[in-house]
């Protein structure tokens, strides 16, 4: 299937690794051209270097904070000035730390907050006011939206939250002709997945942990003109473990 992502430009943040650099890396080969962001200069050299060995041209990094007030306009402006335009936004960021909810700090949930959700919001806000129809918006979040995870009761509460204003963002764009979707991944081989146990492994229905490109494929369809009648929805990517619908 042709996506129809030849030639679209977009913004991947916490695309220097795990899921957000899967997820730049299936945009590119479908034909896009990608800006990716992270707080480390040598991870955005690295994945600069990566991603671009096969399309140099199409491969644009740019250090950024999330959570810094001023990152996302910065962002939004330097991928146009790069591309000329901007077609469509996928905001990754890596999870909270481990806690309990009680057992989280002040401080936990505030840097948390600034930098899971209302960085996202930041991003959402510039990047659709620079997009056209047919612009798409990907909130890469996590199954905590549907079922609580233990121990991560920062994500527990903002996970939802996102997700529900990000369906919110979806219906005052919506008569612009831009999407908003949020994908719920399940655990995943990278860094943050971790190893599962055998006993955790039997609770996946598919009986394994996900691949990152095959989270990448799936954000690279909902970002895609193939996915142009998709919005203001959650898809969840877990091997069928979580017991919600």
């Amino acid at each position: 299937m042709d996506l129809g992502l030849s030639g679209k430009a977009f913004v991947v943040t916490g695309g220097t690794e795990g899921l957000g650099l899967a997820s730049a890396r299936e945009l590119l080969r479908e034909g896009a051209k990608v800006t990716v962001s992270s707080r480390s200069q040598t991870k955005v050299d690295d994945a600069v270097t990566d991603l671009g060995a096969h399309r140099p041209n199409a491969v644009h990094g740019m250090v950024a904070d999330n959570g810094h007030p001023a990152s996302a306009e910065l962002l939004v402006e330097s991928a146009l000035a790069h591309w000329g335009k901007l077609d469509g936004l996928v905001v990754s960021v890596g999870g909270p730390p481990p806690s309990t909810a009680l057992g989280a700090s002040d401080e936990d949930w505030e840097s948390a907050f600034t930098s899971v959700f209302l960085g996202a919001v930041r991003l959402a806000r510039a990047a659709s006011a620079a997009m056209t129809e047919g612009g798409a918006i990907v909130l890469v979040l996590s199954t905590s939206v549907k079922s609580p995870l233990t121990g991560l009761g920062i994500s527990n509460g903002l996970r939802p939250g996102l997700a529900m204003v990000g369906k919110d963002i979806a219906d005052e764009v919506g008569p612009r002709g831009i999407r908003v979707v949020s994908v719920l991944p399940g655990r995943f081989d990278t860094a943050r997945g971790g190893q599962l146990s055998d006993d955790a492994l039997a609770r996946i229905p598919l009986g394994r942990i996900g691949e990152p490109e095959e989270l990448g494929r799936t954000v690279a369809f909902l970002a895609s003109p193939a996915a142009s009648y998709i919005t203001g929805s959650t898809v969840t990517v877990d091997g069928g473990a979580t017991r919600a619908l």
